[in-house]
């Protein structure tokens, strides 16, 4: 099967450069586009701490939230638009797009829309309760997009980097 059009859902972690890596490879050997996507998150933190808003803590809460949001944007569509930059010099025709909200839900819509044929994404290799608390991105597109998914796995810990109890 060609991949025709390859979705790429990056975020900010560690791992980001070697699953764009790994897309870019695959879109250069299937000779496809590519579309770069990073969701910024809702900061539920900030909002939970605020507790009940009215009147003028509303405005400050609304203009923080704001002022936020806008640099972390900023920053996002640099980021990617360097990933693209890097793509498109090494032959592939590449575009970016960054939204706000739920991450699987967005890359859903976006696959929908766009029309990949593969998303590639991340995984930070959660398991058991957390998993379950934090939920999985990955999961969740696995399970909800048209396509085919390629998981590029996290980096898994080498024996030497877990810690052992003291003796």
């Amino acid at each position: 099967m060609k991949y025709q059009k390859i979705l790429v859902a990056l975020d900010r972690c560690p791992e980001a450069e070697v699953v764009f890596e790994q897309a870019l490879e695959l879109a250069k050997i299937e000779q496809s586009s590519m579309m770069l996507f990073h969701c910024l998150p809702i900061d539920t933190q900030t909002v939970g701490s605020y507790g009940d808003i009215f009147g003028r803590e509303l405005l400050e809460f609304t203009k923080l939230m704001q002022d936020k949001l806008r640099k972390e944007s900023e920053e996002a569509l640099a980021w990617l638009s360097s990933y693209c930059e890097k793509a498109t010099a090494a032959g592939v025709p590449t575009e970016w797009d960054c939204k706000v909200g739920d991450a699987g839900t967005a890359i859903r819509e976006l696959s929908h829309s766009w029309g990949a044929d593969l998303v590639v994404i991340g995984r930070r290799g959660r398991r058991g309760i957390t998993e379950i608390i934090m939920g999985s991105v990955s999961n969740y597109v696995v399970h909800h997009v048209p396509c085919s998914v390629l998981i590029v796995q996290g980096i898994i810990p080498q024996a030497h980097d877990i810690p052992t109890a003291a003796t």
